[in-house]
């Protein structure tokens, strides 16, 4: 069994298989573990995705399981390795990505690595280290009202720099479109300056495959899931025949959104707005002890036979900031994960076997409460989403179809769209 290539460590699970996707789509085997495990995989993946809770929990917390991430990683023989965080790089205003960045730098002992969550196909890009979402800067997008990690600056060498003690560059957008040596040789400048963190301009895939090219030699990469279209090319290898082919589905279809994104928010309107049945949990009801996991489940129960069912907390900003300020954020955000767990692992023991869970948390949520350790990457729905599989043992047949959505991806209709896609490609 061959050493795997590329050793990958993400922050949340969305963002873990939206990594694992496009490593994927170019060909790579790849196999995504929940959580640090605990032997060695037997596996011939050509990359390992280690999956993560560490966005939003305390620093120090995220540098431990990232470090832990790291050297186990390194003891399967990985070549390069891969910190993933989000499109939208948000962190805590202490950190998380500067602190864990210089963890892995100081555990790797270089001195030197890039930083750039661009993902053109998402509309994610960055024009002179300034972060754009879609047409937008990243501060007047949806993400400067997230609940756990508001947006309020674009301009990523700023953002980063005040989370570091490294000293942190750029590499614009005049060098990348100068192609791999022209990245090779700014680079070279930086580091001969004591610069030892880059932010890196992208705007299309093209952008990506230049820098995938020039970062073939660098130990660590940092990055959101759209550089990793462009590395694939540096380990020689042949597209593998199948590599996102998946068993058949089976069993139920139901969605659980955690998400209060904006893109989420369109999402479940038009879902509803579609006659799909859909369950709202109450985040006050929760806080007084009311049991609504059973309700929701004994309600999608009778549900079930007659299509997709949706259980969501989903809400606009102002509903959002109104339970949090009477529950506090913390608190507010762990019982509604609480229960969407334990609603997603209902809704398996009641014979789901298609399962789409929207938000980064909600996801992480769910992928333990369902027992998950590890997923098989399969067909993309849309950019940045596949369809995975995995083994659950409170899923009726053993195993189960899963798709992790970040709050932010997707088209309006990508439920109706998600579960089409499986039914067509799985």
């Amino acid at each position: 069994m061959k050493a795997p290539f590329l050793g990958c460590i993400a922050d949340d699970f969305t963002g873990a298989t939206d990594l694992a996707n496009n490593l994927v789509r170019a060909g790579m085997r790849v196999v995504q573990s929940i959580g640090v495990p605990d032997a060695p995989l037997d596996t011939d993946a050509d990359a390992i995705v280690v999956a993560l809770k560490s966005r939003t929990i305390p620093a120090a917390e995220a540098v431990a399981q990232s470090l832990a991430a790291l050297k186990w990683l390194r003891a399967q023989g990985t070549q390069q390795t891969y910190f993933k965080y989000c499109s939208t790089f948000d962190s805590t205003a202490e950190g998380n990505i500067g602190p864990v960045t210089d963890a892995l730098m100081d555990a790797l002992q270089i001195d030197f690595t890039i930083a750039c969550p661009a993902f053109p196909e998402n509309g994610r890009t960055v024009f002179k280290g300034y972060l754009f979402v879609g047409d937008e800067l990243l501060h007047e997008s949806g993400m400067r009202n997230h609940p756990l990690t508001p947006m309020t600056d674009s301009n990523l060498v700023r953002v980063l720099q005040a989370q570091t003690t490294r000293r942190v560059g750029l590499i614009d957008h005049r060098t990348v479109a100068g192609g791999t040596a022209a990245i090779e040789t700014r680079i070279a400048a930086l580091r001969s300056q004591g610069v030892s963190m880059a932010i890196v301009d992208a705007t299309d895939n093209e952008d990506l495959m230049q820098m995938g090219r020039a970062f073939a030699t660098l130990p660590l990469v940092t990055a959101g899931s759209g550089v990793a279209i462009g590395l694939p090319q540096n380990f020689g290898l042949d597209a593998v025949a199948g590599a996102a082919q998946l068993p058949a589905a089976r069993g139920g279809r139901a969605i659980v959104s955690g998400s209060c994104s904006t893109a989420t928010n369109a999402q479940v309107a038009n879902f509803i707005g579609h006659g799909g049945a859909a369950f709202a949990i109450d985040p006050l009801r929760l806080a007084e002890g009311a049991d609504v996991a059973s309700e929701a489940l004994a309600w999608a129960e009778e549900q079930l036979a007659d299509g997709p069912v949706l259980v969501y907390a989903t809400a606009q900003p102002d509903a959002v900031r109104a339970v949090q300020a009477q529950l506090g954020v913390a608190h507010a955000g762990e019982i509604v994960e609480h229960a969407m767990g334990a609603i997603a692992r209902g809704l398996a023991e009641r014979g789901v076997g298609q399962l789409i869970v929207a938000g980064g948390e909600t996801s992480g949520a769910c992928v333990q409460s369902l027992g998950i350790t590890t997923l098989r990457i399969g067909p993309q729905i849309a950019p940045g989403v596949p369809w995975c599989h995995a083994a659950s043992p409170h899923a009726k047949d053993g195993g189960l179809h899963i798709a992790l959505k970040s709050g932010n991806f997707g088209a309006v209709d990508f439920f109706t769209q998600a579960f089409a896609t499986l039914g067509r490609d799985a």
